[in-house]
């Protein structure tokens, strides 16, 4: 089955070159576009017959597609539209570029095919993570302890029960752009005896504080439609992973393809489909007991390095969902050599 997918991604993303390839060898086009070249780079059309027919476009400088007869639309990693260099005043930069996200956001919406992982107000609101946590604990999931507060008390109150392991991490992206153009960033981080004289900055705003748990190895579960892909990160074999995976050295990280009990796959797809999502990267942590400890999902997470390291068809299982709208089995069983 042929069929005309738009991704919308940044430039130059490896993920979604990788998939265009996988689309094209099955017949399928792939259309890759950044909504940040809209207005700039792009044309937008949506018109509206007297009869009530409607017509939408999105013109580029290779591309002409008709959205109204597209199979399916993967909300990749899009960026907000960006106005034109020519137009300087800071007011009119920041109008224009709110009709423009207002008018795209729109179109995408109202389209009539397949999205993946969601709606992007489905995937706003999957990403809270607040309520995840919430969902993750009713769904059986374990949990860290953790607690959310910009109460400094709280704070050395937890500090405390857990005499000191005890890690923090934000509540939105771990990467904010500064006003210069350059990206400040803050993993998962222990708490020092030196972070706890400066408790008092928490009253500033609210930050995730969760009990350290012992990790054996470090999951990432791969959820595509109801096909479950995971991967252990051999992450405590460096010091600079030991808190946070992605600190690693890609080339001297082991990783393996490692069989999720029945229970916890069926958990992970039950979180993704309630979150309202088609596609979610989950987080998990096997413990040296054999626990597994929810963390978090992500409904955009990055993938294409686990693919390579163990040979897990997540690509594939990709092109499936936007063409058919389900994994196939024969796909689900792929496992290549790394």
């Amino acid at each position: 089955m042929a069929g005309e997918i738009l991704i919308l991604t940044v430039d130059d993303d490896p993920h979604a070159e990788h998939v265009a390839g996988l689309l094209a060898a099955r017949g399928a086009q792939a259309v890759v576009f950044d909504p940040a070249d809209y207005p700039v780079r792009a044309v937008l059309d949506a018109a509206y017959s007297r009869d009530g027919q409607v017509r939408r476009r999105l013109r580029t400088g290779t591309a002409d597609v008709d959205l109204d007869h597209l199979t399916a639309v993967w909300f990749r990693r899009p960026q907000p539209p960006v106005a034109h260099a020519e137009i300087v005043d800071a007011a009119a930069r920041a109008h224009i570029e709110q009709e423009c996200a207002a008018f795209a956001g729109d179109l995408w919406e109202q389209l009539d095919c397949r999205m993946v992982p969601a709606p992007r107000e489905q995937v706003k609101l999957a990403q809270r993570k607040s309520s995840q946590l919430g969902l993750a604990g009713r769904l059986g999931f374990e949990l860290p302890d953790t607690l959310i507060t910009n109460d400094p008390g709280e704070f050395l109150d937890f500090y405390d029960r857990h005499e000191g392991r005890i890690i923090t991490k934000t509540l939105g992206t771990p990467v904010t752009p500064r006003p210069d153009g350059e990206n400040v960033g803050r993993l998962s981080e222990p708490v020092s005896t030196r972070d706890v004289a400066y408790a008092d900055a928490i009253r500033f705003g609210p930050v995730i504080i969760q009990e350290y748990v012992a990790k054996r190895v470090e999951l990432r579960v791969t959820v595509v439609g109801r096909a479950v892909f995971a991967a252990e990160i051999h992450s405590q074999e460096s010091n600079h992973a030991r808190f946070d995976w992605r600190r690693y050295d890609l080339g001297s990280t082991r990783h393996e393809v490692h069989r999720l009990p029945a229970g916890v796959a069926g958990r992970c797809v039950e979180i993704v489909e309630r979150l309202g999502l088609r596609y979610g990267a989950i987080d998990l942590i096997l413990t040296p007991e054999g626990r597994y400890v929810f963390l978090e999902v992500n409904p955009t997470g990055q993938w294409l390095w686990i693919e390579r390291a163990t040979g897990l068809p997540i690509g594939e299982a990709l092109c499936d969902l936007l063409l058919y709208g389900e994994v196939k089995e024969e796909t689900r069983h792929v496992v290549r050599c790394a």
